[in-house]
């Protein structure tokens, strides 16, 4: 009859537990296998996920790690071939004087003169300390060194060459080496300079690689700063420029391939610049010219009659045309000459709430942190304005928020209206786009309110989402960088 199991194997908590670990581990192992039969392209995929992201982090990487492979393989080498092959001849040439000596006490009579004659020989001659101790046993062998090359090649001389039972100490004193030698009447205790058997000065080989390589280490540190810092010069540039913000005194720095980078950031600067300047003269000339057809009609206007049935609607239709050719300038020319200035958010967040109030709206203000904020300010203000007036068309209540945070400056534009649906949101944006299902579609407007809005948010680096307000109707989010 085969032997009952116990039952707390296979049942209880303790059972569960450990089938658990086990399931664990087999989950575990399971995965690293996948790994690595996923071939080279995973590794090099996780490896790169793992690699520092910016390009002075990875520039010291490139030249840290060779220098650190190299230094590991000589100093691998050295530890080798230098430092254990001297050593094991140091070692060997002190067991050769130990295995002279005991050789000696074995030939010669075991009196007190052949023992002080031996330690005469061994002190001048071999320049070892000798001591011969009544018969005991050997002490047990103590601790393993951590660098034992040493005591392995110690202990393999003394067994090969004089082949006692023995006892050796390359611990307990920091400039000597003991050694004990079991003989039939008497234990021989030798004393040798760790120098004499230890190449004790490799210390000094090992200083000079580390302090060489924290010297080309500082020299790499300081040359990849110098060299990193016109790619991140460049890199401020082109985002205040993208700002609206002043990039006259940007020069090109640095190597040659960064130079001709800052090169062509100034000539497309340049042509950009050349181009709003051509488009503001263009948009000058016709508005001037349609301003111009505008008054005459206007004077038109005014000399009929306004008993005329007529009147009205042509007044009407000049209105309508004046609002939406100066809707049309401003969505052409962005505001795009206008310089960036440091500007109070808090202050004109106010103006808009005075506006807004005047013209018979419920509204609301709060701003958090530093209100002054580096921006046009003339762009800003429409691109607020024309949130707010979307917001007082299609609702009663509006809440208008500003936050500055470290790295942005947030606004939102809250109403009660009936909102926008969430996939028409992106639609509203479009220049010349009128959602008549989801605003009541007998207000006026040419459709690049938010268009206008969005432009100018982009101009300045952010962008604007929409999103359901907790008034029940549309939330705009201007998030702008500062």
């Amino acid at each position: 009859m085969e032997p009952r199991q116990p039952a707390h194997l296979f049942s209880g908590p303790l059972a569960r537990k450990h089938l658990a670990r086990i399931a664990e581990a087999g989950r575990n192992a399971w995965t690293r296998t996948r790994e690595l039969a996923a071939g080279p392209g995973h590794l090099l995929s996780v490896l790169g996920d793992r690699m520092p992201k910016g390009l002075y982090a990875r520039s010291l990487l490139i030249i840290i790690t060779p220098m650190v492979i190299l230094q590991a393989i000589v100093t691998y080498m050295f530890m080798e071939k230098y430092w254990q092959g001297v050593t094991e001849r140091l070692s060997a040439a002190t067991t050769k004087d130990i295995a002279g000596l005991v050789e000696l006490y074995e030939q010669l009579p075991h009196d007190k003169a052949t023992r002080d004659m031996l330690q005469t020989i061994a002190q001048k001659q071999l320049a070892l300390g000798i001591e011969f101790r009544p018969p005991e046993d050997l002490p047990p062998r103590g601790t393993r060194p951590f660098f034992d090359i040493l005591d392995q090649a110690l202990s393999d001389e003394i067994r090969t060459r004089i082949g006692l039972p023995f006892w050796i100490d390359t611990v307990g004193r920091s400039n000597l080496v003991e050694i004990r030698i079991k003989l039939d009447d008497t234990v021989l205790r030798v004393f040798a300079l760790r120098s004499q058997t230890f190449a004790s000065n490799s210390y000094i080989y090992l200083l000079w690689m580390l302090g060489s390589s924290l010297i080309l280490m500082t020299v790499a540190i300081l040359f990849l700063r110098n060299q990193i810092r016109p790619i991140q010069q460049l890199a401020v540039a082109a985002q205040d420029f993208g700002k609206g913000r002043d990039v006259q005194n940007f020069r090109p720095r640095g190597a040659r391939e960064v130079r001709q980078a800052a090169n062509a950031f100034i000539e497309m600067r340049r042509r950009v610049e050349r181009s709003f300047e051509q488009r503001t003269a263009m948009l000058n000339g016709v508005s001037h010219d349609m301003r111009t057809i505008l008054t005459r009609f206007k004077l038109s206007l005014a000399l009929l009659d306004e008993s005329n049935p007529e009147f009205e609607d042509l007044q009407k239709d000049v209105d309508e045309m004046s609002r939406m050719l100066e809707a049309y300038l401003a969505f052409a020319r962005g505001d795009a000459a206008e310089q960036a200035a440091p500007t109070d958010i808090e202050m004109l967040l106010e103006q808009l709430r005075s506006d807004s109030v005047r013209q018979g709206h419920d509204t609301k203000v709060s701003f958090q942190g530093n209100p002054i904020v580096v921006v046009r300010p003339d762009a800003f203000k429409r691109c607020l304005t024309n949130l707010v007036s979307n917001a007082q068309r299609f609702g009663r209540a509006i809440m208008i928020s500003g936050q500055r945070e470290s790295r942005y400056l947030i606004v939102t534009v809250d109403d009660d209206g009936p909102g926008i649906p969430e996939d028409s949101r992106e639609d509203v944006f479009k220049p010349f786009f009128r959602l008549d299902e989801a605003r009541n579609q007998d207000y006026g407007g040419t459709g690049l309110g938010l268009a206008i809005a969005r432009d100018i948010a982009r101009f300045h680096g952010g962008d604007i989402t929409l999103g359901k307000s907790p008034l029940g109707g549309l939330r705009a989010t201007v998030r702008i960088p500062v």
